[in-house]
């Protein structure tokens, strides 16, 4: 497999996803299911509690679950997400780090959320565990200090989310399918995280945190008469309350199937989703056999949207469906993200699959396996106390019959092709769907409108928060006289002039960002036709890579790579101190045309598999995008460019910013000019 290694500051990182899916076991003798079953009482506050005594593991583990219904949060949406933020932050009886510190102490693991806790650990501490997770449940401490350090780390983390196109599909596929107005529809914003006060924090804890529709599962080394004193001590005070219940209407599909099309500029690959709503229930007679034509269809590497899409035709890294089960409206989708130029035929042959399952009976090898991974699954799960836990909560909140999951396996092989296809014309709407596009309008659209044609599916706009737009405009017509030679010769001049780049023997700049929380810092030397670049993880090397007229290497994990062939010309072209002086001398650079990148419009100069960006209005570079290709698929990876500052009459970007899945971030401290670099650094 050949791999393209990108330049400069964008060289050393690179994202890949493998999927792992094992082979199919034979298929042995059914094993007998004993699900114990929960002692139970309830506390004059309202809250049931659940025990299951498992003596085999000296561990405990406690569930508290809210099974409240659902509401809407409106103009403050993004309160309960705050609740959970501040939940455990410390109690009214015990400082923050001092909570931490014990719970660490004891090897436990307890988490807050706006609507429960869990906790878990040794049953030695197991006295101590519970009293923890009901102090910080029950007498949770909100400061005004930590509801403000909690708004700005949310604030932040939204910020980088409404750069991401997976989140933006996300968002708008939600307000699409559900609306604005219902509770599976609304979003948080920057405006509705600052419309939220720490007064509504405490109201929101208040009125929803609270016992009437409480359950407490309690599993594993345990005694049910000790456990059960100690819950009535620690929750017996609980305040008595009920939640409101709050009821809404259901939202509706369309009435016919539909392209849904949102244009993100930035986006290097296309998010496609097909829609439908579902109120499947796990007491519906019809719920196993869906599940499997779900299985079917797309649970997992042996689906036929993952054989289709993936392993036929190399689209995608995977492409998977899935359809949810609850006392509450949910939604069945299929999807998958590919890349630009085929997001036309993808949503073919996913439309393709869903409309196949639905009219042609499955074979007997496909729902034979189906039921295996389903079985193998539910016996492997079905030891473990989480496990446990779900499964006496479920019977209790899904109003589950006593034998459920003793006839699990027994109501899964039951299944038949017949009853795989009635549910799945039942519950796989392809004619009332919504195909949900979110992609590069420029590269995406045109072929787009032609398969909507021939396979007569309607386009309707939307902007990234799910608001109806107008069609985007794909071709922007290039201004007289404007080639791409004229597009490199502003971008060299607006930096410093042709003739003062010229006079540059080497540049040397310092960068620093961080991935999934690691500091980094990045070092790069460049002079003519070479170029060397260090990353250092938390101080210490993580890659080295070096160019020079004889040859290039990347050193990783102590393992070094040389390059040849192809991949070395291509590092060797890119090699220097300012790309875009070698550009001009190449005869093969060509103006694509004018694009939209981050809503500003930006000539595209292509060079092989490789497009620069340049803002028509200030000829700064903007974004670098490579097209390469990783585990056998294709895959465009995008670089910005921001924050021009000058240093010695030249102008550098002091911020680049690397999309490689997620964004990662780079600020340049310092820039060296004819300083700082010698010949050794090339060796």
């Amino acid at each position: 497999m050949k791999k393209i290694v990108y330049i400069a500051a964008c060289l050393f990182l690179t994202i890949t996803m493998q999927a792992q899916d094992r082979s199919m076991p034979k298929a042995g003798p059914a094993p007998k299911i004993n699900i114990k079953k929960p002692e139970s009482f309830t506390l004059k506050n309202g809250l049931k509690v659940l025990v299951v005594e498992n003596h085999k593991l000296p561990r405990v583990s406690y569930t508290l679950t809210l099974d409240n219904p659902p509401y809407v949060e409106g103009s403050k949406k993004g309160v309960s997400t705050l609740l959970s933020a501040m939940l455990g932050n410390g109690t009214e009886n015990i400082s923050k780090d001092a909570f931490n510190e014990e719970i660490d102490f004891l090897g436990a693991n307890i988490n807050f959320w706006d609507s429960g806790a869990s906790a878990t650990g040794l049953s030695r501490y197991s006295s101590r565990i519970l009293e923890l997770m009901a102090e910080g449940a029950l007498h949770p401490v909100f400061l005004q200090d930590e509801f403000e350090k909690e708004k700005a780390k949310a604030i932040e983390t939204l910020k980088t989310d409404e750069k991401n196109v997976s989140s933006i599909s996300k968002r708008v596929e939600n307000v699409l399918v559900y609306g604005k107005e219902h509770y599976n529809g609304e979003f948080t914003s920057e405006e509705t995280f600052n419309n939220v006060s720490l007064a509504d924090v405490k109201l929101n804890y208040n009125t929803y945190f609270v016992p009437g529709n409480a359950y407490l599962v309690i599993v594993g080394d345990v005694n049910y008469k000790e456990i059960k004193k100690q819950v009535e001590d620690l929750f017996g005070k609980w305040k008595k309350a009920t939640a409101p219940i709050l009821t809404y209407s259901d939202p509706k599909d369309v009435q016919y199937t539909q392209i849904n099309f949102v244009d993100t500029p930035n986006a290097v690959q296309s998010e496609i989703s097909l829609v439908n709503l579902s109120n499947l229930k796990m007491t519906d007679k019809d719920y196993f056999a869906i599940i499997l034509a779900n299985q079917i269809l797309g649970g997992g590497g042996e689906g036929r949207l993952f054989l289709n899409l993936r392993e036929k035709h190399g689209w995608t890294y995977g492409s998977y469906s899935s359809i949810a089960a609850d006392k509450y409206i949910k939604k069945f989708r299929a999807g998958a993200s590919v890349r630009n130029a085929v997001t036309d035929s993808a949503i073919v042959e996913l439309l393709n699959e869903v409309k196949r399952i639905r009219t042609d009976l499955v074979s007997d090898e496909e729902l034979k396996n189906a039921k295996a991974k389903y079985i193998g699954n539910f016996v492997m799960q079905i030891e473990k106390p989480a496990t446990v836990a779900r499964y006496a909560l479920n019977k209790e909140t899904q109003s589950l019959s006593d034998d459920f999951y003793e006839k699990y396996m027994q109501n899964i092989n039951a299944v038949t092709p017949e009853d795989i296809l009635n549910a799945a014309q039942k519950y796989f709407k392809a004619e009332n769907a919504r195909i949900v596009v979110v992609g590069k309008a420029s590269e995406v659209l045109p072929a787009l409108e032609k398969m909507s044609k021939t396979q007569k599916l309607p386009i309707f706009y939307f902007d990234k928060f799910g608001n109806p737009a107008e069609k985007p405009v794909v071709k922007k017509e290039i201004p007289s006289g404007v080639t791409a030679q004229s597009v490199l010769k502003r971008y060299l001049e607006v930096i410093g002039g042709e003739k003062e780049i010229k006079a540059v023997k080497t540049v040397y700049t310092i960068a620093s960002g961080s991935a999934q929380g690691m500091p980094l810092e990045l070092h790069v030397k460049t002079t003519n036709n070479k170029m060397a670049v260090d990353m250092l993880a938390m101080g210490m090397p993580m890659m080295k890579q070096v160019v020079n007229e004889k040859g290039a290497y990347m050193v990783q994990q102590g393992q070094r790579k040389d390059f040849s062939g192809d991949d070395l010309k291509k590092l060797q072209d890119a090699a220097g101190t300012f790309k875009e002086l070698k550009l001009l001398e190449n005869k093969e650079i060509a103006l694509k045309g004018i694009e939209s990148i981050k809503d500003k419009d930006a000539y595209a100069v292509q060079l092989g598999n490789t497009t620069y960006y340049y803002d028509t209005l200030t000829g700064f570079k903007v974004a670098e995008a490579r097209e390469l290709e990783q585990m056998g698929q294709k895959m465009t990876q995008m670089t910005y460019f921001e924050d021009y500052k000058e240093v010695k009459g030249l102008k550098f970007p002091y911020k680049i910013i690397l999309s490689v899945g997620m964004d990662l971030e780079f600020t340049t401290s310092e820039v060296k000019i004819n300083e700082g670099v010698t010949d050794k650094d090339f060796e």
